[in-house]
């Protein structure tokens, strides 16, 4: 009897676990699509969507079902030869970031999602009609529609922020008045775009980072009519009006603000050109972090990891505080630039570090360079914990985020940080919402689609201020569209104006 009773109790066990792995496994119906890559009008240079994976009793994956698991196809039916890029980004979480690039405009793409054959969720999906690729000159004329073709929220709380000092915007009245005030000690871009193409001239010795905003606003009015608009732009780190609202302040656009200065803030000119060159020449962007996030949360290292050079006082510090506590602490130079180095200090310089690496350790560290650090995006959108320095700089979106919600704070001295470290360490499952919290902030308000949206709703709204006619001024050239004279793009919205 007790012998039939074991054989009877294997045979649940044997059972159970195969009814329990074949509901583990993931199921082609339940498993979710979705994002701005499956809509023809939603026009980036990469293109993106998601995978969520899904088991067959309705339950989401939240670790890995393997690398190789989905199989994902694009084609055109009127172009057997299409020239698409495609890339599968395993999230480790259960979900995967698909992204994709076109070297040519198509009609009519299939989206083919696969799971061992069958197709996924509701694919193929099609994108109807003319899909543009990067370098096509095909803009949308109502910019309201664009808008809502992008999904773009309403406003941007930082945008709002900065406008809220100038009631008004003279242009020919900042023309004279910001050359005076800065054009000879600062490098500085005048440009003016009219009907929807792009005119500078540079002032002062360095403008080479000039290449940046050119880019991203030759990319930006191939896809959109961009408003008459002429405004400033701060080539330098450290914004530059310092004057209060009370005492007329000048507008100046920069890639950085501060507490101490009234600088309409703009995307980081790094974090505008990862979005404009994703799948292109940079290897970092804030897709191919979501990537290589590094081993799962249990499996990282229980130290704070920083790798920089040394362009603050308080990296020095932080340096020094590595090396007294090495158990807790991983900072180290790969550079010496404007302190001396002194290596009883602060050690010996070390190797770069590749970027993905650092998520092999649980705890970010981002503490100021020059001004801002521009790596927080990137940090933000791995699965560490980020610890956020204290200070008077900002980028676009930091008054979105929420200190022991989005990121862990540390004092500007650095006199609380090892503190910080032993918390996270006693609190390791708050700390590990913190970093979840902190990736899914990166992934929804910092992608390309929000970047495009804020550039272009930035413009809107300082173009409304505008109280005479931005203008061509003397000596200004013309920034002239690239020209694709291998794949020439057909738009066809501009036919249809033509023929109007």
């Amino acid at each position: 009897m007790l012998r039939k009773l074991l054989l009877l109790l294997m045979l649940c066990i044997i059972f159970m676990t195969r009814r329990s792995k074949a509901a583990a496994a993931p199921s082609a119906s339940q498993t979710l699509i979705w994002g701005p890559g499956l809509e023809t009008n939603i026009f980036l240079p990469a293109r993106f969507f998601f995978i969520q994976t899904v088991d067959s009793t309705g339950r989401n994956f939240t670790t890995s079902p393997g690398e190789k698991t989905f199989e994902v196809k694009i084609t055109s039916p009127t172009d057997p030869y299409a020239r698409i890029w495609i890339q599968i980004l395993d999230r480790n979480d259960g979900s995967f970031l698909v992204r994709y690039r076109m070297y040519a405009s198509y009609t009519d793409l299939h989206v083919q999602i696969l799971l061992k054959d069958k197709l996924v969720g509701k694919s193929p999906y099609v994108l109807k009609g003319a899909v543009y690729h990067e370098s096509c000159d095909c803009p949308e004329p109502s910019g309201a529609l664009w808008e809502k073709n992008m999904h773009c929220p309403a406003s941007f709380s930082q945008i709002e922020s900065d406008l809220s000092v100038f009631p008004s915007v003279d242009p020919d009245h900042n023309t004279h008045e910001i050359l005076k005030r800065f054009g000879k000690r600062h490098s500085l871009c005048h440009y003016t775009i009219k009907n929807n193409q792009v005119y500078i001239k540079t002032h002062g010795e360095h403008v080479g980072f000039r290449i940046f905003m050119d880019a991203f606003l030759l990319s930006l009015t191939r896809k959109v009519k961009v408003p008459d608009i002429e405004f400033f732009v701060n080539l330098g780190d450290w914004p530059l009006e310092k004057r209060r609202a009370s005492e007329k302040p000048s507008p100046v656009f920069s890639w950085c603000g501060s507490n101490d200065t009234q600088d309409i803030v703009m995307p980081t000119y790094d974090l505008t050109e990862s979005v404009l060159e994703t799948m292109g020449r940079v290897s970092l962007d804030m897709m191919s972090v979501q990537g290589h996030t590094g081993p799962v949360w249990e499996q990282k290292i229980s130290k704070a990891f920083w790798r920089g050079r040394d362009s603050r006082k308080e990296r020095l510090e932080l340096v020094k505080l590595a090396r007294a506590n090495p158990d807790m602490l991983d900072a180290a130079f790969t550079n010496f630039f404007f302190f001396k180095h002194d290596e009883s200090l602060y050690g010996p310089l070390v190797k770069h570090v590749s970027f993905f690496d650092f998520f092999k350790y649980k705890y970010q560290i981002n503490v100021d360079g020059t001004v801002a650090a521009y790596r927080l995006p990137y940090l933000l959108a791995g699965d560490s914990a980020v610890f956020k320095h204290d200070s008077i700089y900002y980028e676009h979106f930091y008054k979105q985020l929420q200190p022991w919600v989005h990121y862990i704070p540390f004092k500007a001295d650095l006199s609380d940080l090892l503190e910080k470290i032993q918390w996270a360490r006693d609190h390791d499952e708050e700390a590990k919402q913190i970093a979840l919290a902190g990736q899914q902030f990166a992934r929804t308000h910092l992608m390309g689609d929000s970047i495009f949206c804020y550039y272009f709703k930035l413009f809107q709204k300082y173009a409304e201020l505008q109280v005479t006619e931005p203008k061509v001024r003397d000596g200004m050239e013309l920034v002239e569209q690239p020209k694709d004279e291998l794949f020439p793009c057909y738009c066809a919205r501009k036919k249809v104006r033509d023929e109007l």
